[in-house]
């Protein structure tokens, strides 16, 4: 069986900064600061996840502090316009917030963050308490991982199941997370097949091939017009 996909528990950050809803905005400035982070999340009772309050939220403060917005930005920035007098994590937030599970996949966590453009996801279980937080840089240790450990798992999940030996002869070489399997194939055919299953092995930056059709293969499909042998490179 493929081996189990990493999910956002096993690499996401258990220890958390986060605010109550009466958190002052000078108080949220310092912790952002202390904690070397660009967003919080606000809790409410035992640590339910209510809100996220980030720099965007703060900048409209500093913004509109010496000037009058005209009647254009009155129109069309009125959240920001309440943000600037926001004096409360509650008044800041954004809600509700965006947050994911920690069953979740990191592909999954990639392409959340990815569509709404933020930086970090707080971590919540199924009834919306706070777990832990996972950041792009969190989702990016899957590619620290060592190119020996990821040829074996595609030499076991891939090239075993669809390239099996005698007829077909591939070795699997990895460098700097870049997967080449070379030798002779018996059905050159599953070959996007199998590129899709080796990009799907976490770690894995990009595959190639080098690849020819066995000659077992050929001669057992060949005619008397052909000569017996067939061969496809990639």
């Amino acid at each position: 069986m493929p081996s189990s996909p990493h999910i956002v528990s096993d690499v996401m950050s258990h220890t958390v900064a986060a605010v109550g809803r009466r958190a002052a905005f000078k108080e949220i400035v310092q912790l952002m600061q202390d904690w070397k982070v660009s967003a919080l999340p606000v809790l409410e009772g035992e640590g339910r996840v209510v809100g996220v309050v980030s720099e965007a939220d703060l900048l409209p403060k500093e913004e509109f502090r010496d000037s009058d917005p005209d009647r254009d930005t009155q129109l069309h920035r009125l959240d920001d316009l309440a943000k600037a007098g926001g004096l409360t994590a509650e008044d800041l937030m954004t809600s509700p917030a965006l947050t994911v599970r920690g069953d979740a996949t990191l592909a999954q966590a990639a392409r959340t963050m990815a569509h709404t453009k933020v930086k970090r996801l707080p971590v919540v279980d199924d009834v919306g308490m706070l777990q832990g937080i996972v950041s792009r840089a969190d989702l990016l240790k899957v590619f620290l991982r060592e190119d020996e450990d990821i040829a074996e798992e595609v030499r076991r999940e891939v090239v075993a199941n669809l390239f099996p030996e005698p007829v077909s002869a591939v070795r699997v070489e990895v460098g700097n997370g870049v997967v080449k399997l070379i030798g002779h194939a018996r059905n050159t055919s599953l070959v996007p097949v199998a590129a899709r299953l080796v990009r799907a092995v976490e770690g894995v930056v990009d595959v190639e091939f080098e690849l020819t059709r066995s000659e077992a293969a050929a001669q057992s499909t060949a005619t008397p017009a052909d000569g017996g042998e067939q061969r496809n490179s990639f």
